[in-house]
């Protein structure tokens, strides 16, 4: 399957760097002047933040009929910045069997015709289960019944890291060999991968599954450090991977204010207090933060392309 390729703000060669809507949630709510509803989203993004692609949680389509999700669509293509990438922040059992799951797969569906009238290729899910192999083997067999809901749509369906079995980069792996198919993949973040044991492993082992990586994003000390992490390094851990896909700007705010599953899921806690100023509710601030985390994952990329092979 062959995804949409607009025109590309590049990190590595053919990466394209999208921003997750998720980032905008309190700001579309207030209604701010300058971006007042998801519907201007796509156009802001391309013009105030040179993004060219837009990921977007399920959540912010609550209430749309299929006319609004076409007006979605359009305005993202007049715009230049499609919807690439749904993803359900609500973790699925699937080692149910029962009533809940039947509504989840009929959920999944829905999301898959969402994401067709959108022309967006990519649904990424998250799977609640205790690390067992019984759990194991269910949660593989649910995900089946899942890609069985949306194969008619031509969606790919993507495993973002939660707590349970799908937390450890080798279960995750494996989970997604056990399924198999070209229309299963990963989705994981950089908050993820810094809070497990090994940042740089984390990343390496899942990035080639993935065809889209969230780049989480804290916040920038006055030195304009990232807090937490070092971007740069996960720039450099999925580049050894030949990595080329896609990276969704995912602001998630300082560390001690976040409360992304990700970072929760993991055993490794962080005791740092942070310094970076919380953007949430504040447009300018998230746009400045924002604009430094591209021109940011931009400089890593450039620090680790060869003199010979720049322009």
């Amino acid at each position: 399957m062959s995804f949409r390729q607009p025109k590309t703000t590049l990190v590595q060669p053919e990466t394209l760097l999208t921003l997750s809507a998720g980032s905008f949630r309190p700001l579309l709510a207030a209604k701010n002047v300058r971006c007042p509803n998801i519907f201007r989203l796509p156009e802001f993004i391309a013009t105030d933040l040179r993004l060219r692609g837009l990921c977007l949680p399920t959540d912010m389509l609550a209430g749309f009929g299929l006319k609004d999700i076409e007006k979605l669509r359009d305005e993202a293509d007049r715009a230049q910045c499609p919807v690439l990438l749904l993803s359900e922040e609500a973790a699925i059992d699937f080692t149910d069997r029962g009533e809940n799951f039947a509504k989840a797969i009929d959920r999944i569906g829905r999301l898959g015709l969402a994401a067709s009238k959108l022309g967006c290729p990519s649904l990424a899910l998250r799977a609640t289960a205790p690390d067992t192999d019984e759990a194991f083997e269910k949660t593989a067999q649910g995900v089946k019944q899942a890609l069985k809901a949306v194969e008619r749509y031509e969606i790919v369906l993507l495993l973002a890291p939660h707590a349970g079995v799908t937390d450890q980069p080798q279960r995750l792996t494996e989970l997604i060999k056990k399924i198999g198919g070209f229309r299963i993949g990963s989705f994981p973040s950089f908050a993820h991968a810094a809070a497990s044991e090994s940042l740089e492993q984390t990343l390496r082992k899942l990035a080639p599954y993935a065809p889209a990586i969230a780049a989480s994003i804290r916040g920038f000390d006055k030195d304009g450090a990232h807090e937490g992490f070092s971007l740069d390094a996960c720039i450099e851990s999925i580049s050894s991977v030949g990595y080329s896909n896609m990276l969704a700007i995912d602001y998630v705010g300082p560390e001690d204010a976040a409360g992304d599953d990700a970072a929760k899921s993991s055993k490794k806690k962080s005791t740092k207090k942070t310094s970076a100023v919380d953007a949430t509710n504040d447009l300018d601030a998230l746009v400045a933060v924002l604009d430094r985390a591209r021109q940011a994952l931009e400089a890593a990329s450039a620090a680790l392309v060869p003199e010979d092979e720049e322009e």
